[in-house]
Order: structure tokens, then C-alpha cells, then sequence
């Protein structure tokens, strides 16, 4: 029998553009096609290959977990095609839309402020940054590159260290006049411990005494979405914050915020990672030049 020729690339291409597009009709709308036609070619790859890739609905299309392994394969053997077809044409210019999440104060204080140097290298990019302290779904959110604190997590996602934040416990003086210097761990229990309103991989506070290494819970009467929101709060004299050194420098020489317990801090650092899907040759030109630029141009201390 002779064998059915199948464009296996083409198919690939098209899937890829339904992940990213959120849905058959917006990939439709791509392509120049018709929703249904879109939805036949889903139907007959997940028929070859016999899975299902994809869970319809109404409201959203969502990946079973063969559908995230064939779509992060689909973009390694897409990119290795365009590898190929650069190597006969030249060096890729990057282009594009470069969709980038970042958390709120290393989005403020850090990225925003270098973004024009990054696009004045490459005017065909357009940046679409996303201000949040939560942890992004990479493929539901269509994003290309996350900058995240704290631990990483287990997961698929290729990471790029961009350095350590020092942690710094801070207080405005109103706040610490009114209800006095904490001169260790023990006093913390007289103060409002300002906290984030979402789930952490470390919700508490280390600190030094004489015993040795004690955690004191963020506790107190407001909590805050990001680390700038707890940082306005912690200037408003609400209470005390446990926040990034680099994000606070500036209030702390300006005498809008003060320092306390520093004979009590760890040392601990908070490791910041760019985390993506991909690498080398398999990620397109833009998300390489984007985050050559971080390793260039960020330094987190």
C-alpha cells in the first residue's frame, strides 16, 4: 500500500497557533481559515496520533497533558526547521511580539527602566510586559519569558539565574516610634507584620537569637497583592515588611523607611530566575536577545 503523504509540519505549525492563540477561532482568525476547517485538522492529528491533545469548550481551550508534551515538542522541531532555513538565509533578526511577566518590583525598579535600551537594539520587537507577583502559566498565558523570586519549582521550564535579592525587615520611624524598635525576634510579637495576600513557598520570617534559627509568621491586619504594594504600606506606618534590599535602598538612605533587626538577618537571599520554554537554537530570535540583554544588563544584589 502505498504511504499517505502527511504534512507533519504544517500540522505541527497549526496546532502551535491554536496553543497560542487561545482557541480555534482566534487561530482561525490567524491563519485565514475557517473555525470548523481549524478544528478538523486538530481532530485528524489527535486521530494520527492517536491522543487526545486538547479538552473544547465554550469558554476556553485547554491542553490534556499529551497536548503540552506535543506542543513543547512542536516548538523544538519548528525551531530546528527555522535553524535550518537560517543557516541558508543569513542571521534571524529579532521580531515579534515578546510577551514578558515580571514581579512588581523588579518590573518597576529594574526591567522597565532598561526596556528602552533593549528596544532601541531591536526596534521589530514589541515588549507586552505583564506587573504581577504571581507565578504565570507560561502556555495558558501565552508568555515567553517569566522573571520570578524565590525558589523554582519542579517543572518543565528552562531557567537563567539573574542574581540574589539580600532581604531587608523594615519599618517607617513614625511606625517604629509609636510602637518601638524591635531588638529581637521575641519583640516582633508587639508588631504588625505586613504579608502577601497569595500563597508563598515561604510564608514566614528567619531570623537569628541566641538559640539559633527561628521563623516568625507574617502576621498582621493587611496584606498586600505585590512587593510594591507592601513596600507603600510599609511607607503608610501600617507595620513592618520583609522586603527585597534593593527595592527599599533608596527609602533607606532617604530616611522614609528604617532597617530593624539586622543583628537578627540570615544573610538569606532570594534568587530571581528568567524562566522560559526552550533554549539555544529551539527558542525563537526574539526570546534570545531578550534574555542575552538581562544577562547583560540586570544585576540583582
Amino acid at each position: 500500500m502505498a504511504r499517505i503523504e502527511v504534512n507533519r509540519s504544517g500540522e505541527m505549525e497549526m496546532f502551535v497557533r491554536v496553543v497560542e492563540a487561545g482557541g480555534l477561532s482566534a487561530a482561525a482568525r490567524l491563519a485565514g481559515m475557517t473555525p470548523s476547517a481549524v478544528s478538523r485538522l486538530v481532530a485528524r492529528l489527535e486521530a494520527r496520533l492517536g491522543a487526545r491533545l486538547v479538552n473544547r469548550s465554550t469558554r476556553r481551550l485547554q491542553l490534556t497533558a499529551e497536548g503540552c508534551a506535543f506542543y513543547e515538542r512542536s516548538l523544538q522541531v519548528l525551531a530546528d526547521l527555522d535553524e535550518a532555513e537560517r543557516s541558508a538565509a543569513g542571521p534571524e533578526q529579532a521580531a515579534g511580539r515578546l510577551r514578558v511577566s515580571v514581579n512588581v518590583p523588579i518590573g518597576r525598579q529594574i526591567l522597565l527602566p532598561r526596556l528602552g535600551e533593549f528596544l532601541a537594539r531591536h526596534p521589530r520587537v514589541v515588549v507586552d510586559v505583564v506587573l504581577t507577583d504571581e507565578v504565570v502559566d507560561l502556555i495558558g498565558q501565552r508568555t515567553d519569558v517569566a522573571i520570578r523570586s524565590g525558589p523554582l519549582k519542579d517543572s518543565g521550564l528552562i531557567a537563567r539565574k539573574l542574581g540574589e535579592a539580600a532581604m531587608v525587615i523594615v519599618g517607617a520611624p513614625a511606625y517604629l516610634d509609636a510602637r518601638g524598635r524591635p531588638a529581637g525576634p521575641a519583640d516582633l510579637a508587639g508588631h504588625n507584620r505586613l504579608g502577601f495576600g497569595f500563597a508563598r513557598a515561604s510564608t514566614g520570617w528567619p531570623l537569628r537569637d541566641g538559640s539559633g534559627l527561628v521563623v516568625m509568621p507574617a502576621r498582621g491586619n493587611a496584606l498586600a497583592g505585590d512587593g510594591d504594594a507592601l513596600r507603600l504600606m510599609a511607607l503608610a506606618g501600617l507595620g513592618l515588611a520583609r522586603l527585597a534590599a534593593f527595592q527599599v535602598r533608596d527609602d533607606i538612605a532617604a530616611g522614609r523607611l528604617e532597617a530593624v533587626l539586622e543583628d537578627c538577618n540570615p544573610g538569606d537571599r532570594d534568587p530571581v530566575h528568567a524562566v522560559f520554554l526552550g533554549q539555544g537554537g529551539l527558542m525563537p530570535a526574539r526570546v534570545r536577545a531578550f534574555l542575552d540583554f538581562l544577562a547583560a544588563t540586570v544585576r540583582i544584589d
